[in-house]
């Protein structure tokens, strides 16, 4: 049974079939378009749940396509951009992309973004039962922590707090399912893109980062709880 729907929008033709095949071996149902001017007609008609859109391409460039269809295409848009230009970002940002990765392209860092994008729910038809929590697909909100994915942003209190890409990443994982608990295994696959191998302490670390950033006491956290032999908790009502 084929997996979620990604249309890749490259012109690049060795890229695209190296990105199919990977994707494709990962249980993704992968289409292609080489240019950018058949781009919008594809994603409004195939309506797939993960667009992975080039910003330079013939025709029709990447950020004008996210202009034509954003208002129509509910899934997620994730732009690959060819240097790390913080204005093509903000850009692409502000017209409704929800991640962008830079070229050279590192596949798992890719599919760790793709598998991020499509872990995030869409808005829901009722609001949550707790209404100290604002959930969307775009922005959280639990007391004075407030996270918002396309710009990878977290303030609390207020403020805004300096998190690498890797600690909102780990952040937003388990924010987007508050008292569950999230093990070593699955926070390794969701937000690095790879398999534990029992000797990883990469999540552990940024926990622990995370901690010194956002606890009142990072000896003695409430609001980021280890669960001892199962692995984190994200706890809603201590923020």
């Amino acid at each position: 049974m084929a997996g979620p729907h990604i249309l890749l929008v490259e012109d690049d033709a060795k890229l695209a079939d190296i990105l199919q095949e990977y994707l494709a071996k990962q249980g993704f149902k992968v289409s292609w378009v080489g240019d950018g001017a058949l781009a919008p007609e594809r994603i409004l008609s195939e309506a797939p749940e993960l667009v992975i859109l080039d910003l330079m391409l013939p025709g029709l460039d990447g950020l004008s396509i996210c202009r034509q269809v954003r208002n129509q295409y509910a899934g997620q848009i994730l732009m690959l951009t060819a240097n790390d230009d913080d204005m093509d970002q903000v850009a692409a940002l502000e017209l409704g992309v929800d991640d962008y990765v830079c070229k050279p392209l590192q596949p798992r860092v890719l599919l760790a973004r793709i598998r991020m994008l499509l872990r995030r729910p869409m808005p829901p038809a009722e609001a949550s039962s707790k209404p100290s929590v604002s959930a969307s697909s775009r922005e959280r909100r639990f007391g004075r922590l407030t996270l918002h994915s396309s710009l990878r942003r977290c303030t609390l209190a207020g403020l805004e707090i300096d998190l690498t890409p890797g600690e909102f990443d780990v952040l937003w994982l388990l924010s987007s399912k508050p008292d569950e608990i999230y093990s070593r295994e699955t926070l390794t696959l969701d937000a690095r893109g790879i398999e534990y191998d029992g000797l990883d302490r990469t999540i552990d670390n940024r926990i622990a980062s995370l901690r010194k950033k956002l606890e009142v006491d990072p000896n003695k956290a409430r609001r980021i709880v280890t669960v001892r032999g199962k692995g984190y908790r994200f706890v809603p009502d201590q923020w």
